[in-house]
Order: C-alpha cells, then structure tokens, then sequence
C-alpha cells in the first residue's frame, strides 16, 4: 500500500513538472518569449527585478559628496602658462618686514598697495599672475610690464625700512560750506574721483590761517586732531562711535512676565578714518589712501506689536527701526611732503551723535538729521627721530575710540 502511494505522488510530481516546462513565459506586451526549462525564467526575472531595485535605491540613496563629480580637474605636473610672457620673480622684503612691530603681518601692506597700483583686475582674468608674500619673500608671476610696476614699488618699502612719520590729522566740520569764498585764493585743487568731495593743496602758513578764520565760526567744530607716528606704508584708524541700544523684536514667552521677551540690538554711529600713507623713494612725495565712514541714526522708527496674553488679551509693546544715513568715501592721493592736503567730504551727515533739529525752529514739525561740511587736514611733519628700534605708535585719542586696524 505504502509503495502504491509513493508511486502516485512522484506521477503527480513528473505531470505538474511537465505542464510548467510547457508554458511560455510572455513579456508586458503580450509576445512570447523563447522556451526556457522549467524555473529559470521565474529566476532570471527575479534578479533582473533585484538588480533594477538596487541600482534605484543607490541613485536615490547616494549622497552628493558620494556622486561622481563632473568637474575636471588635473593634478598632473605642468608648467605654468606664459603665452604672455610671464616670468617668476621673488623680492626679499625682509628689511621692511622686521622693522614693523605694530602688526603681525607686515607683509600684508605690500601686497595691498601692489593691489592699488596696478589693478585688482590683474591678478584675477588673463594674462595668468601670481602674488603672494610672507615675512621674507614677496613671490610674483606676471608680465615684464607688471613685474617692474611691482619692483618700483617695493623699493619704496625696502628703501625706506619701514621708517616712521609724524602726521597731523585734524577732522573738522562747519554747518555751511561759505567758508570757501574767503579761502579760495589759498586752494590749489586736486583731481578727485568721488561725486560731491573736494580736494585741495595749501602752503602750511596758509592751512595755518585758514584753521585759525575757521575757529572764529560759531558753527565750527573740531571732532580728532591726533599727533600720528605711523610706519611707511602701513595703516592707521582713528575712529569715534557711540552705541545707541533700542528693542529690535519681541519673543513671545508665556513662561514669563509680562508674556514676552524684548530683543535688545545696538547700532554704532560715529565716524572712523582709516589713514594709509607711502613715501616715494626720495622722500619728496606722499601717496596716501584715505577711507571714511560715517554712519547717523536720523530718527528711530516706532512699531506697535500685538503681544496678547491671557491675563492681557489686548497688550501692545513698542519696537523701533532706525532710519540710517550712511557715507562712504575711499580715495588716494599725493601730494609734496611741504604741503598740506584739505579734504572736504561735502555735506553729510555729521559723524558725532547730535540731536536733531526741527523743521520750524520752536515748533514740533518734525525734525530733520544734521548735516555739516565734513573737513580733514593732513599734514606731514617729517620723519620721527625718536631713538631705538623704530615702532608704529597709536594715535593719541582716548582708548575707547580707538579700533586699531580692521
């Protein structure tokens, strides 16, 4: 009986085998395929089904910096291009370098006045140019051209080691530019690139008596007249600013009392003038780059709030927006080391902290920001003699207004 039994199942086995090597396994549109043993379609299907599941979870799951980059980059040694006949060039600026104590990086002031005489543009399109300094060596690749710009210009540095100068700095404002019409005899003008600034070169005695005409005005003012010792081609900052704090937002806080949070802010008004000066090689001459900045809060801005709470459902607070006038101004200059040099920035904001006036004086019309005819002169008064290693001192203002370079 067990033999019978055993006999039937394996004849049920070999006819359900036989009906499934029959069958034709048939593709999405309907043909036919091929006739394949029983099994194998159903096997290669499935991989087939694994393999296309696989490499989608891979192009999904890939992470950007996993994926194969489509930039091109070559790591392999080549020379550099010289299709415009570019040649190396390292400059020992050391004898400059290891006399300036006032930063740590002197070297910074070659490349940024390299940069000023011969163009940002130079050193970043074609023809291809290299510029890079440490302590030591100022490294350049460029054109003949630029290469001998660059050599003049540091023989200005070395030739003078870093030899330090007295400078007199005085910022001054007046509240009408009439003073011109007694001066105009004294101003020699000077080319100037900015809209509404004036330039002009006097005698000393003359800068001399037009400080003094400019004393007897009701209106004058004098914000900084710093005594400078500042280190050839190096930079000074004399800055004077004043925070003025006020609430820029509110956080709401039902944990705390009265149901939010004020966020404080501080804006800086005031003045800062960054003071660059580089003498030609036969000290005769100064180049100078001068930058200013003024900022003024003209009035601050009030803003209502709904801050409602449960114990106060129709509680406001008051946040205020300041309405900001901005100046700025970056200029070079040069001028003989004898003569004084008269900058008028124009009417502009006035770069220390005042209250502003109304509109109709004793009535409250409204009020309208300050403005002045901002006034800087500079003036040499030769090199320092002081003894001993030769040093860049701080201007000698009060220690709060002082930033130092940024």
């Amino acid at each position: 009986m067990l033999a019978k039994s055993s006999f039937g199942l394996a004849l049920v086995l070999a006819v359900v085998g036989l009906a499934q090597a029959q069958t034709a396994v048939h593709h999405a549109d309907g043909t036919a395929a091929a006739w394949h043993p029983a099994g194998e379609a159903v096997v290669q299907t499935a991989l087939e089904s694994a393999a296309g599941e696989t490499a989608a979870t891979l192009a999904v799951d890939r992470k950007p910096s996993e994926r194969r980059p489509i930039t091109q980059i070559s790591s392999s040694e080549f020379s550099l291009p010289n299709s415009h006949g570019q040649v190396w060039r390292e400059y020992d600026i050391s004898p400059y370098t290891v006399r300036v104590t006032s930063t740590k990086r002197p070297e910074q002031a070659v490349i940024d006045w390299i940069l000023q005489e011969t163009g940002y543009e130079q050193w970043h399109g074609e023809p291809l140019g290299v510029l890079s300094a440490n302590r030591r060596l100022l490294r350049v690749y460029h054109t003949p051209e630029v290469q001998a710009r660059v050599a003049a210009l540091v023989q200005r540095f070395v030739n003078n080691e870093a030899e330090s100068r007295n400078f007199n700095l005085r910022v001054i404002t007046v509240e009408h530019p009439n003073w011109r019409s007694k001066a105009q005899r004294m101003l020699r003008p000077v080319t100037v690139q900015a809209s509404g600034v004036g330039a002009w070169l006097l005698q000393k005695e003359e800068a001399a008596v037009l400080l003094a005409d400019l004393r007897r005005r009701a209106d004058y003012r004098e914000h900084s007249s710093p005594h400078l010792v500042v280190n050839n081609g190096q930079s000074t900052l004399v800055s004077i600013t004043q925070g003025r704090n006020y609430v820029r937002d509110v956080v709401l806080r039902p944990d705390v009392w009265p149901g939010y949070e004020a966020v404080p802010a501080q804006v800086d008004e005031g003045f800062s003038l960054e003071f660059s000066p580089l003498m030609t090689t036969d000290r005769q001459m100064i180049d100078a780059v001068v930058k200013c900045s003024i900022n003024q809060v003209e009035k601050m801005i009030p803003v209502m709030l709904d801050v409602p709470t449960q114990v106060a459902p129709r509680q406001r607070t008051k946040v205020e927006v300041p309405q900001m006038s901005r100046f700025r101004f970056h200029e070079r200059f040069r001028w003989p080391v004898e003569q004084v040099l008269l900058i008028s920035m124009g009417m502009v904001p006035v770069p220390t902290p005042v209250e502003a006036k109304p509109i109709v004086p004793g009535l409250p019309l409204g009020t309208t920001a300050p403005r002045a005819d901002m006034l800087v002169f500079i003036e040499s008064r030769g090199a320092n003699e002081t003894g001993g290693p030769r040093v860049t001192q701080t201007p000698q203002v009060d220690a709060r207004t002082y930033r130092g370079r940024y």
